[in-house]
């Protein structure tokens, strides 16, 4: 839940970043609004919320890239509000977009970033090859970063941002814009550096990302996180559930309404002209439904039932379809 207070120092021993009503605004809009929240130590933990929901506002403000108008933070026990360069060294940080220079390579870039975090140039130039190898760009190692694909600098930019091993590690929308064994691989190496101890703060469009890799996950909208709880909470209330998405050849409104006058004791609800989605607590009849849509002169194409899923809170919570979240990732990725 929510934290309510700033917890002095000394009371919260697990916890590694805190936040109080947390405060910033562009003119006049008001991008973070009074939001409070507490990460655990080692603790994955996920913002999820539309784009301009106020995600990337807030990891600037946590790593210090701007500054808040009003609340606290507080990190490793440091109280950091107004004076953040105390706890850089302890946080990695892997922005939405590549930070990296494109005319170095991947082995310099790599060096330059951590001759910024004071590493002599033997230990740096050793870590730098590590995480080549690690990340699986070994032998892109002398190649330039310009020409790098969009993966293999998502994965280039997350090598850097843990070059001088840190404590917690920000990644603002890691997977967005890039193919799918790319995001594969750069998912199984956040799971891989949460396992061996960094705290993670992860924010993302992708809602099955989060239900993958995240213990627990913040709902933003509109600036203000709407619900926070751990993934097995936030299932718990629509376990049970059965959930199938019927194919028909017509779903105009009036097969919806007369549907739900069937069957009563179902949702139902219009995907799209050819997508019904049905919910029920106990087993769905499918042959009920199949003959009562087949007297309405509507032919059935397909029928799947599936479990429900942290999409159905997240709509349910903040009455965002889940759709929108992936077609603002696609156009995002499709401008990086």
């Amino acid at each position: 839940m929510e934290t309510q207070e700033f917890i002095p120092a000394g009371k919260s021993r697990d916890t590694i970043i805190e936040t109080v009503k947390l405060t910033k605004t562009f003119g006049d809009v008001t991008a973070v609004d009074e939001i409070s929240f507490a990460l655990l130590r080692g603790e994955l933990f996920g913002f999820l919320g539309p784009n301009g929901a106020g995600k990337t506002t807030t990891i600037n403000m946590l790593t210090g890239l701007s500054r808040p108008d009003s609340g606290k933070i507080r990190i490793a026990g440091q109280e950091c509000t107004k004076n953040p360069k105390g706890i850089q060294h302890l946080i990695g940080i892997v922005p939405d977009e590549s930070n990296l220079y494109p005319e170095l390579s991947g082995f310099e870039n790599l060096c330059f970033c951590a001759s910024l975090y004071g590493l002599r140039k033997k230990e740096r130039r050793e870590r730098a090859a590590e995480l080549l190898e690690i990340f699986g760009l070994k032998k892109e190692a002398d190649r330039k970063f310009g020409g790098y694909s969009r993966g293999m600098k998502r994965k280039l930019t997350i090598a850097a941002g843990i070059i001088h091993r840190p404590q917690i590690l920000f990644l603002d929308e890691p997977t967005t814009g890039i193919d799918v064994a790319s995001a594969r691989q750069i998912r199984q190496l956040i799971a891989d550096l949460n396992r061996t101890g960094t705290t993670i703060f992860l924010t993302t469009h992708y809602i099955e990302e989060a239900e993958r890799l995240c213990e627990r996950i913040a709902f933003i909208v509109k600036g203000r996180i709407v619900r926070t709880d751990s993934v097995k909470n936030l299932l718990q209330p629509i376990l049970g559930r059965q959930v199938m998405l019927v194919s028909v050849s017509n779903a105009e409104s009036d097969l919806i309404r007369g549907l739900a006058a069937a069957f009563p004791s179902y949702a139902f609800e219009s995907i799209s002209p050819e997508q019904i989605r049905v919910e029920s607590p106990e087993p769905i009849r499918l042959a009920s439904l199949v003959r009562y849509i087949d007297t309405r002169n509507v032919v059935v194409k397909e029928a799947r039932l599936y479990g429900p899923s942290l999409e159905d809170v997240f709509v349910r919570v903040t009455g965002i379809e889940a759709d929108a979240l992936k077609k603002e990732a696609e156009k995002k990725g499709a401008t990086v």
